[in-house]
């Protein structure tokens, strides 16, 4: 479970920083991060960062998609490593 949680945080990690990055691109009129980067890395294990970046930086919280997928994919991970707790599976 301790590499599973690495994981989870170096992705959440990397999704906070990409949403900052976007933000900051965006006030600059420069070009920005694809919004299927954005929600491929939040699927991928990094929708708790992104999720934090959202509520930090104030960055796309008028999209749907990104306030309807993002938490979705946060209750899924969590759902996954609960599951993972529950079957004692060693990760």
């Amino acid at each position: 479970m301790k590499w599973l949680l690495c994981y989870l945080a170096g992705m959440s990690l990397i999704a906070f920083l990409l949403c900052g990055i976007d933000k900051r691109k965006a006030r600059k009129g420069r070009w920005r991060i694809p919004e299927k980067t954005l929600f491929f890395v939040s699927g991928l294990g990094g929708a708790w960062g992104f999720l934090l970046g959202m509520l930090c930086f104030h960055h796309k919280t008028r999209h749907w998609s990104f306030r309807i997928l993002i938490p979705l994919f946060s209750l899924l991970w969590l759902a996954a490593c609960v599951f993972l707790l529950w079957k004692g599976l060693p990760f």
